[in-house]
């Protein structure tokens, strides 16, 4: 591709959130920037909208080199002081890449929770391709998201903030896993059975002290690990023959394999079952324009999608040893041709997927 393409990327707060656990998002800004691209990384509350009616930022921006690792590139960003971001309007992107995790801003940062979104959609009247599609976020912004997709390849739900309709479930289930309807990396999540039970009522009050509680049947094959497996413009990644997936194993007596809590990287097994997942929610997940997702996989079930920062790249290349992220740019790079090619007769969900 000759045109080089300048891709903007919100995070929650480049200064204060972006870490190098954001893997994916960075392996990508530096294949991108290794390929003669420009990448701009922005806050949320590095947005705003001007008097000419354009979304504006205020972004990191430290091209000019090429990056041979994500700690490297990231002290170069965090060491750019705030009064030497450039300010530019969104609208002279190629590509918006929507990266903020909604269930990571404190109460006090509310209004940074969706919008996001909004800007986003702002962007895409102006020609930006903007990714995932804030039209299928929208529709995503918790783990609600999961209850769209066919109940026979997810785990028996109930949602409540009803004390009484849990302890109901969990006398049908003997087994249950509770956790916040919003939230991320394993945060406040808890198994009960047996004896545990006697501490439900606090579990339910220390989940629900920031909204509603989902509660799940308790899957027994979570015991060997659950697999994130990456899919992109509705498909599995895959490069080399080789899926971007990999198992997580939990450490000691812990419920949660999440790699933040603790959690082994281990290589995958793409199962016949998993397949069947992935071709029933592959129609929805084109729908909504998403564009890049992390499915997490227990036996025959689906227990999360990861729409907005689905993180693991390192991982799997710890375990492959191949760097998806060539995949994923070499992809935006396609939609910018489209774009050139058929000229506003595709819609932003409709590029998001292409």
């Amino acid at each position: 591709m000759k045109k080089n393409i300048k891709i903007g990327i919100v995070v929650n707060d480049v200064e204060k959130t972006l870490d190098i656990n954001e893997s994916t998002i960075l392996m990508t800004a530096i294949e991108a920037i290794n390929r003669g691209h420009k990448v701009y990384f922005m806050g949320v509350g590095d947005l705003s909208y001007d008097r000419e009616e354009r979304v504006c930022a205020s972004a990191a921006y430290v091209n000019g080199k090429k990056y041979d690792s994500m700690g490297e590139y990231l002290e170069a960003i965090k060491e750019l002081p705030k009064e030497k971001y450039t300010r530019f309007c969104v609208s002279e992107l190629d590509i918006l890449l929507l990266r903020n995790d909604p269930s990571l801003e404190p109460p006090e940062r509310a209004w940074a929770r969706s919008i996001v979104l909004d800007f986003g959609m702002l962007a895409t009247k102006h020609g930006v391709i903007v990714l995932n599609s804030p039209g299928g976020l929208s529709k995503s912004s918790n783990k609600l998201y999961l209850q769209h997709f066919p109940e026979e390849i997810r785990p028996r739900t109930i949602i409540t903030r009803n004390g009484d309709e849990l302890r109901n479930f969990f006398d049908e289930q003997k087994k249950v896993v509770l956790k916040p309807l919003s939230g991320s990396e394993g945060r406040n999540v808890f198994l009960v059975h047996g004896k545990e039970a006697s501490n439900m009522d606090q579990m339910f009050e220390a989940v629900s002290r920031d909204g509603y509680v989902i509660a799940q049947e308790y899957l027994s094959e979570v015991e060997n690990g659950d697999t994130r497996i990456f899919l992109m413009n509705g498909e599995p990644l895959m490069k080399e023959g080789v899926y971007a997936a990999f198992k997580r194993i939990k450490k000691g007596n812990d419920i949660r394999n999440n790699i933040s809590a603790g959690g082994k990287p281990r290589k995958a097994k793409i199962t016949p079952e998993m397949h069947r997942i992935i071709d029933i929610i592959k129609p929805r997940l084109i729908q909504d324009g998403m564009f890049l997702v992390g499915l997490d996989l227990v036996g025959d079930k689906l227990i999360e999608i990861n729409v907005y920062c689905p993180g693991g790249f390192a991982n799997i290349e710890k375990v492959t040893g191949i760097n998806f992220a060539s995949s994923v740019v070499d992809a935006l790079e396609r939609k910018v041709e489209y774009r050139g090619y058929y000229k506003g007769k595709f819609d932003n969900n409709q590029m998001a997927t292409l």
